[in-house]
């Protein structure tokens, strides 16, 4: 008798056990919802030393988000960076970049305008920019609207001593298998760049 006793004793201990590590699991996995809503406050508006490094990081990058796909100089200390040739839905392609004058003095871009007659209303602009397409041996020009104005950056009173100049064009898209062209503006050298699709 003492042996079955013994059984059914060790049988309710056990029982007893498993229910209490069940009942504990339960409660470390659910319970604290209050807990994890402040751990994640706490997580989001104080990051750790090394989020805050990675975030100093990529502030301290910022201004270069864009990658450069090819810089040339020339021009007496003209800087030309290209940062995105990407296709668009449309059937043409946005070039953009940046200028950067270190010529000693303020630069207009007259030379950058291109010697056709419809593009002398786009004043100091990149509107002589082109792209050519080696492969097809084909060059495409800046689009232009009805009245000559180009798809394009207008440099309104030039570009000061020192200073960077954000710039854009906008050209017909080259056949769909054409993935590099030549990008080339005034007396600048001319910069390969591969193009991309748009999103």
């Amino acid at each position: 008798m003492n042996l079955r006793h013994t059984m059914k004793g060790r049988r309710a201990v056990t029982a007893v056990a498993i229910a209490t590590g069940l009942l504990l699991t339960v409660a470390g996995c659910g319970g604290g919802g209050d807990d994890d809503k402040s751990s994640d406050k706490g997580s989001s508006s104080t990051p750790s030393p090394k989020e805050e490094g990675s975030g100093g990081e990529q502030d301290a990058s910022a201004p270069a988000t864009d990658s450069v796909l090819a810089e040339v100089k020339g021009e007496n200390g003209l800087t030309l960076t290209v940062t995105s040739a990407q296709r668009d839905d449309g059937g043409f392609v946005t070039v953009e970049g940046t200028v950067v004058n270190n010529t000693g003095e303020a630069w207009v871009p007259a030379n950058w305008l291109g010697d056709e007659k419809e593009l002398a209303k786009n004043g100091a602009s990149i509107a002589g920019a082109n792209l050519v397409d080696q492969s097809g041996r084909k060059r495409y020009l800046v689009l232009r609207d009805t009245s000559g104005r180009c798809l394009c950056t207008k440099f309104t009173g030039g570009v000061d001593e020192g200073a960077t100049a954000q710039w854009f064009a906008q050209f017909p898209a080259p056949p769909e298998g054409t993935t590099s062209v030549d990008f080339q503006v005034g007396s600048m050298p001319p910069a390969t760049i591969e193009l991309s699709e748009g999103e």
